[in-house]
Parts: structure tokens; C-alpha cells; sequence
């Protein structure tokens, strides 16, 4: 790291009169003057041979080796090439004018590193003989290494975000989806993209600085102010729909909040409404609702508090039921093992995500017969039209396990034990767990001694007998007959 050039200037006499002031100084005095006025001095001859040297800190004399090396080598020896040019510019100097102007000359260390230090050479007296005064720059070049890091730093940040800004004007401006930014705290929107435009009918010049509210029609708008005040208060709001205004269009509204420096905006999305006229035709809605009431799997339609508004023949047989439209009006968690859990974990996981995936429960039917299940349900509709859609697929037939299990009969895994939850009494279960446990640590143990009955049950801290009847229990009657022969 090198210092930019300095202007070459003959240094200037600060003593008026030294004769009077200073008087005469010997030689002893003039080298501890030098030596403490300077980080490094050296003094050579007319041939810049270097004849003498002072450092003033140890940690610079070691880093250069200049008391090992430096001696009666020619001083442009102990410099970087690009420096020594500069070397005999200030002998050149010196010898001409007495004193010469300050250079920066680099050392450079054993390990490959340049030291750099500001040099001026002065001559002494009408000798043949020149004392080089250096400066160490150590901490400056630090410091502009530094600034050069950050400088570097910066600039690298400054790429990344005109990166992420052109990959952000990209996306927003081709995304089919509209998508508009509206300030927080004055509902005006800030940005839209052309998608947004299209469906609003305005100009991106009209529609920008616009309050938001103003897009949509008078019987919607109080809503929309409700609907925004939660988002801005922090709370999650539900999406909503709203009709825009001059025209018959829906929409619904979805947003998030975000920061941006010390601005909240709101991203606001959206995405018009569809009916199902519009996108099936009269013959596919007729196949379509042939099919939901044929299908093996069955189909339920609830409304929010869970009473059943339509129901397939499947779901039908499933209950127990002899006519799919006795269902109507009945709760659907009736059917339910845990009458009190399922409906709510259900419900609790639409109303939060919109969807529910491979829910496993028990289905109890009129006439006592209980099959497992797995329920998909999604949420259909908004607010007040909300309702509830369960597709219910029997899997008793590719559970791992059994519908029912004897209690005497163990399962061997923690997944096992967890799907007799419900299933199973609590204390059955507990009972269960603990002979799971021990039959584990019999086997750990039996395993590690080299299936050596004895030494198991010392490990255990068991006797023997009490080993034999647990192996009894466990199904190792027949190998415990011999050593309970032998005991």
C-alpha cells in the first residue's frame, strides 16, 4: 500500500540563531537528537553506502533485520525495486541542497511484506556523509488499506442492491397477478404494476398517489378501512372481497405488511373473482357432481359450525347411514372418536391455513362399526359464504397396524404406541410403554454380554430368576429353559 506523492520541498530552518540557542553538540548528543526525532535513521556515505543506522522501536528494527543486514550494504539494497530510484533522488537532493524534501521509500520484510517509511536526507556539514530521517507509515497505510476495504465493501452492497432491485422491477412489472404498494400511514398507493392498472382501468400516472380506497365502490370501502387498520396494527387479517369501483368486478383483497428503511408499506394483491359458471361448462358441472356422489371416497360439505350441508353415498355408508340426505343439518364431528378433538383441530387448522392434509382418525358408525380414516378438507368461499369441504378415505385396509389391539398384545415402536392413542386407555397405554421399555433393555443387555443370562441380569441389577420370568413374559421361554434348569 503506498501514499500518493508528495511535493519535493527544501525543508525550512525553524532556528533563527542556533548558534545562540543550541551552541555546539557533540557527536553523542547530535545521534540521541537524531535517533529520538526519527523512527529510523541511517546514515551514508557519498557512494550511499549505509555506514550507521538507529532504530527507535525494536518491533520495526526486527520486522526489517536492519541491524543484521543493513550495514555496509548500498542503501537502494534494502528497498523494494520500484524504490530505489527514490534513493538516489534524495542523496542527489541532498548533496545539492544540503537537506532534500520528504519521499516515501518501501522495505520490504523476510515474510513479503512492504514497510513503508516517509524519508528526508540531510547533509552533514561539508562532509562526504548524509543522514536519511524515516518516518514510519505502518499506520497510515493501515488506515487506507482499511478505507480502501470499506470503499470496496460499499461498493459491492451497492451492486447486490441494484441487483435485487432490477430483479425486483422485473417480477413486478411482468407478474400476471396484480399487485400493488400502498404507504401505511396514508393509504395512498405508491406503486402498481401493469396487471394492477388493466384490471383498475387507470393509467399508472392516475392511479399512482391515489388513495386506495377510492378504487373500489362506496358499500365496500368501510370494510376495506377495517381491513387495512388491522394490517397496520400488526394483526393478521383474512383476505376479504370487495367490488371495484364504476364496474361490476369483484376482487379479493390479500395483503402483508412490510418495512421499508423507516417507512411501513402494505403489499396489496388482487385477484379477481371467478365464478364456476365461468369455468365449467353445464354438462361438466353435471359430470362433475355425478362424480362426487359415485366416488368411493366420501365427500362432505359443512358450514362453519360443522352441521353437514351435503354428503355423498360414501360418506353415507361409512356412517352407517341407509340415505345420504337424512345426513343434512347433522354435526359431522357426531361420527367422530374424539368427538371433542378432531372438529377442533380440524377447524382450528382451516381457519388458520386454509387447508388440512391426511388428518388420520376413527370414524364411529350408527351400527357400532369403526373404520380409520384420512381426511383432506379445504375452505370454500369468503366471510359470511364460508364453508367447509372434507374428502374422508377409508385406509383400514393398509394401516400398519390393526383397528383393534389385544392388550396384551405389544406394540415395538413409539409410532406404534402413538397410533393407539384414542384407542387405548391411558393406564393401558403407560403399561404398554413399560414392558416395551424393559423388553428393549433385556434385549440391549442380552446383546452386549454375548447373550450370557448371568451377566445380563447383574447388568440389569435383576436375579436370575427374576430374568427367567421376564424372559418367559417376552417370549424367550425357550431360550431361558436351560440356565432356569441349571439356577
Amino acid at each position: 500500500m503506498s501514499c500518493p506523492p508528495q511535493k519535493v520541498q527544501v525543508p525550512v530552518k525553524a532556528f533563527k540563531a542556533p548558534h545562540d540557542s543550541i551552541g555546539t553538540l557533540d557527536a553523542e548528543t547530535a545521534a540521541t537528537l537524531i535517533a529520538t526525532a526519527a523512527d529510523v535513521a541511517i546514515v551514508v556515505d557519498g557512494a550511499g553506502i549505509i555506514q550507521d543506522l538507529a532504530f527507535q522501536r525494536a518491533d520495526l528494527s526486527l520486522e526489517l533485520e536492519g541491524y543484521g543486514k543493513w550495514f555496509g550494504r548500498h542503501w537502494s539494497e534494502t528497498v523494494t525495486a520500484d524504490s530505489q530510484h527514490k534513493v538516489e533522488a534524495l542523496i542527489r537532493e541532498a548533496g545539492a541542497n544540503n537537506a532534500s524534501g520528504w519521499r516515501q521509500i518501501n522495505h520490504q520484510t523476510a515474510q513479503g511484506r512492504d514497510v513503508p517509511i516517509l524519508y528526508s536526507a540531510v547533509r552533514l556539514g561539508s562532509s562526504d556523509r548524509f543522514v536519511a530521517l524515516g518516518r514510519d507509515l505502518r499506520a497510515v497505510a493501515t488506515l487506507q488499506q482499511r478505507l480502501i476495504d470499506a470503499q470496496m465493501a460499499m461498493e459491492r452492497d451497492y451492486a447486490r442492491l441494484r441487483f435485487a432491485e432490477t430483479r425486483y422491477r422485473v417480477l413486478f412489472q411482468t407478474a400476471s397477478e396484480p399487485v400493488l404498494i400502498v404507504d401505511a400511514a396514508t393509504l395512498k398507493v405508491v406503486e402498481a404494476n401493469p396487471a394492477a392498472t388493466t384490471l383498475i382501468d387507470r393509467g399508472s400516472k392516475r392511479g399512482i398517489g391515489r388513495p386506495f380506497v377510492e378504487m373500489f365502490a362506496p358499500t365496500s370501502r368501510s370494510d376495506i378501512q377495517t381491513f387495512l387498520s388491522e394490517l397496520r396494527s400488526g394483526n393478521r387479517a383474512d383476505d376479504m372481497r370487495a367490488e371495484l369501483a364504476g364496474t361490476t368486478r369483484s376482487v379479493t383483497i390479500s395483503a402483508s405488511a412490510f418495512r421499508q428503511e423507516a417507512a411501513s408499506l402494505l403489499l396489496v394483491r388482487l385477484l379477481p373473482v371467478t365464478s364456476a359458471h365461468t369455468s365449467l361448462g353445464a354438462d361438466d358441472e353435471t359430470r362433475f357432481s355425478s362424480f362426487i356422489q359415485a366416488a368411493p371416497d366420501g365427500f362432505v360439505l359443512t358450514n362453519t359450525t360443522g352441521r353437514i350441508l351435503a354428503a355423498n353415498a360414501a360418506f353415507a355408508d361409512m356412517v352407517q347411514v341407509s340415505d345420504a340426505d337424512q345426513l343434512h343439518g347433522t354435526p359431522i364431528e357426531r361420527w367422530f372418536r374424539r368427538q371433542g378433538v378432531d372438529f377442533d383441530v380440524l377447524t382450528a387448522n382451516l381457519r388458520q391455513h386454509g387447508s388440512v392434509r391426511l388428518f388420520a382418525t376413527t370414524l364411529n358408525g350408527d351400527e357400532g362399526a369403526s373404520i380409520d380414516v384420512e381426511i383432506s378438507a379445504v375452505t370454500l368461499g369468503q366471510d359470511k359464504a364460508k364453508s367447509f369441504g372434507f374428502a374422508i378415505r377409508n385406509v383400514g385396509l393398509r394401516l400398519s397396524t390393526p383397528p383393534a389391539r389385544a392388550p396384551q398384545d405389544l406394540p415395538h415402536s413409539a409410532a406404534q404406541l402413538t397410533e393407539l392413542i384414542g384407542r387405548v386407555p391411558l393406564k393401558d397405554l403407560v403399561r404398554e410403554t413399560t414392558d416395551v421399555i424393559e423388553k428393549l433393555c433385556i434385549e440391549a443387555a442380552l446383546e452386549l454380554t454375548g447373550d450370557n443370562r448371568a451377566s445380563a441380569a447383574e447388568m440389569l441389577g435383576l436375579s436370575r430368576q427374576s430374568l427367567y420370568v421376564k424372559l418367559r413374559r417376552f417370549g424367550f421361554a425357550d431360550v431361558a429353559t436351560e440356565d432356569e434348569s441349571q439356577a
